[in-house]
């Protein structure tokens, strides 16, 4: 994990500043957030049809479920030293170029974009690579938005 001074980001941006640790994908995280979101496609939840019918041969995890643990692996690999409170202020935009077969392990890759001003605190823009290890596409690309205060 990375401790960063809010005061000092400014010199990071255009830099990839931590590397998350790799956080397991197995069924039950797919079948949890299938239950939580009623996204039950089969694609994700049903194995033997998988093996039958997918190109995958195996089920693959929601994007959305891909993209929702980008605080988790955030939070593994950077910690905003002297931050009173953090907010997720939204995305910019979103991209997933490549499957997460179950099984697999997910990491991010965080890079300072831009930092701003705002009333109180500070906007940081992040770009996020969320990356699988069975395959060399990232599973996820986003532009994350946070405030600082």
């Amino acid at each position: 994990m990375r401790d960063m001074n809010p005061a000092l980001l400014r010199d990071c941006v255009g830099q990839e500043v931590a590397v998350s640790d790799w956080l397991d994908m197995p069924q039950t995280r797919i079948d949890t957030f299938a239950e939580a979101t009623e996204d039950h496609q089969w694609i994700h939840t049903d194995p033997a049809r998988c093996q039958r019918e997918s190109p995958f041969r195996m089920p693959v995890a929601h994007g959305f479920l891909t993209l929702s643990l980008i605080p988790a692996l955030f939070e593994n690999a950077v910690r905003l030293a002297g931050a009173k409170m953090v907010l997720n202020y939204g995305l910019n935009k979103v991209r997933f170029p490549a499957p997460v077969p179950v099984g697999s392990r997910v990491r991010a890759r965080v890079t300072l974009l831009a930092v701003e001003a705002v009333e109180g605190g500070e906007q940081l823009t992040w770009n996020v690579v969320i990356e699988s290890d069975a395959g060399a596409k990232p599973a996820c690309v986003a532009e994350m938005l946070m405030r600082c205060y």
